[in-house]
């Protein structure tokens, strides 16, 4: 971490447990909302991403640290298998559904199929459960039992 806070990829950010709560609670209102009926496989599919990025934002945050804003998804992503240990197939995985949200944000709908909307779904539990598992166990004090 020491070389993402030289290069400015991180920067020291003060945070706290209500933080780091209203990150997680933007987590469970987003694995709730992928759930709404009729919602399209798109929305789903992003709902689940933003989910998983704002778990990885917690982690990045009980520290001290944020994601600059200059790639700022991608910084997160990536930071992860730091700060939570996850191996480079799995960052690499969440990665690969990064880009395909930035063209579902930003250049096509209707790309995403039921089965890559589960998949995002299901890495975004894993990843808040990781999360949740690596606060209580380094940083008890700002997480809630």
């Amino acid at each position: 971490m020491r070389d993402w806070l030289r290069n400015s990829w991180i920067v020291e950010h003060q945070s706290g447990a209500q933080e780091i709560a209203g990150l997680l609670a933007i987590v469970e209102r987003g694995l709730a909302n992928t759930k709404v009926v009729g919602l399209a496989e798109d929305w789903r599919f992003n709902i689940a991403y933003n989910a998983a990025l704002q778990a990885a934002t917690a982690a990045l945050a009980a520290p001290g640290l944020r994601a600059a804003r200059e790639q700022h998804h991608y910084r997160t992503v990536q930071s992860f298998a730091l700060m939570i240990g996850w191996s480079a197939a799995e960052v690499g995985r969440l990665d690969r559904f990064r880009k395909k949200r930035n063209i579902i944000g930003y250049e096509s709908a209707g790309v995403v199929s039921e089965r890559e909307a589960r998949e995002m779904y299901d890495l975004a539990v894993v990843l808040r459960d990781d999360v949740l598992a690596g606060l209580g166990k380094h940083y008890p004090k700002l997480v809630k039992r």
